[in-house]
């Protein structure tokens, strides 16, 4: 079960639970465990997501982060806004095989218009596999 601010959208909530954080999310096994513009926590399988030599695909824990950023940032937007990513880079430190990734978004500036999220991949033991920025422009509908 996702822990969710009480005060959230009520369309959002929806969106989220019907789509279970989208297409691509829910093919690469993300579970969100806690959802909040300021802090949110999720977690992937290493097992589906590995690249032709057996190691965790980088381009997976970019798809952890944004999906963690995107929706944080759609959080911190409010009602009849939207987050639009425009700038995403990642840095791989370690490589994994198996087990589970976590990934723990962190907002760096929750603006009127902008908002950038550092998410930091961790394996099992908390050692750091790599680091995502990611900046999203909020819209209005």
């Amino acid at each position: 079960m996702v822990i969710l601010p009480p005060d959230l959208d009520p369309e959002l909530v929806a969106r989220i639970g019907d789509s279970g954080g989208g297409e691509l999310a829910r093919k690469m096994g993300i579970e969100f465990l806690e959802l909040s513009a300021s802090h949110s926590l999720a977690r992937m399988p290493v097992d589906g997501n590995r690249q032709v030599v057996g190691l965790l695909h980088g381009g997976a824990h970019v798809v952890l982060g944004e999906s963690l950023g995107s929706i944080s940032s759609a959080i911190h937007a409010g009602p009849g806004r939207y987050a639009v990513g425009i700038e995403i880079n990642a840095t791989h430190s370690r490589s994994i095989t198996e087990g589970w990734v976590t990934g723990t978004c962190t907002a760096l500036v929750l603006g009127r218009t902008l908002c950038t999220h550092e998410i930091v991949m961790t394996d099992e033991e908390g050692r750091r596999l790599s680091t995502v920025r990611m900046t999203n422009y909020l819209k209005d509908r």
